[in-house]
């Protein structure tokens, strides 16, 4: 998957908190550029950007093109910072990577063909234990999602790993054991049937008079 984000970015001289400050009064994000052997770079990225990214679901599960003096620089982001109360990016992270280098990523799953599950029909339920899976993956070759179908799982039934069709070169970060994406759960409680209705109220009544009668003729004998 060649990267859809483009993140245009000029070099931050001032850095620090007051640094971070300043950029953020004139419409920035702040943020630093790490790794492919270089020194990390302070930098500043528009805030618009910024925001269309991370709104486009794939930020942190995809590369970026960082755009500075027309150069283009393939990064992954690694982390960023929202503000508590506004929700406003504040700080993001960015590490410097090459198209063809293998990184380890987290890769949604979506689940597909739930009319088809004989068992959700059935009143089952959808039990996700993973939601994403982390993948090492080539830095341009990472899905933007990876597809899970449900058609033909019963109560009982699961997803593997090994049920989910990975691209070319890429496996999961997890080797030791085939694991589990989902299960089809059934339901905690069964209603009654008709064979197997509540008691009616006078059923109750003699019951417990039965059980009344059996309790004082067992206090008679403890006594004498």
């Amino acid at each position: 998957m060649s990267s859809k984000i483009s993140l245009n970015v000029t070099v931050r001289e001032r850095t620090g908190k007051g640094g971070a400050r300043e950029a953020r009064r004139n419409g920035y994000v702040p943020g630093v550029l790490y790794g492919g052997g270089e020194d990390p770079v302070a930098i500043n990225l528009k805030l618009n950007e910024v925001i269309r990214a991370v709104n486009s679901g794939q930020f942190l599960t995809s590369t970026a093109n960082l755009v500075h003096d027309g150069k283009k620089q393939l990064v992954i982001p690694q982390a960023i910072q929202m503000h508590p109360v506004t929700d406003m990016p504040q700080h993001v992270d960015l590490y410097r990577v090459k198209a063809s280098q293998v990184i380890s990523v987290e890769v949604p799953v979506h689940f597909h063909n739930e009319e088809k599950s004989p068992g959700l029909k059935r009143g089952g339920a959808l039990n996700i234990v993973r939601h994403a899976v982390e993948l090492h993956v080539r830095a341009d070759s990472i899905p933007e999602q990876l597809d899970a179908d449900l058609t033909g799982l019963d109560i009982g039934d699961n997803v593997k790993i090994s049920d989910i069709t990975l691209p070319e070169g890429a496996e999961p970060t997890i080797t030791d054991r085939d694991f589990t994406i989902a299960t089809i759960a059934g339901r905690m409680a069964q209603p009654a049937t008709e064979d197997e209705e509540a008691p009616e109220a006078d059923e109750v009544e003699a019951i417990k008079q039965d059980e009344e009668e059996g309790g004082e003729e067992e206090s008679g004998e403890s006594e004498e």
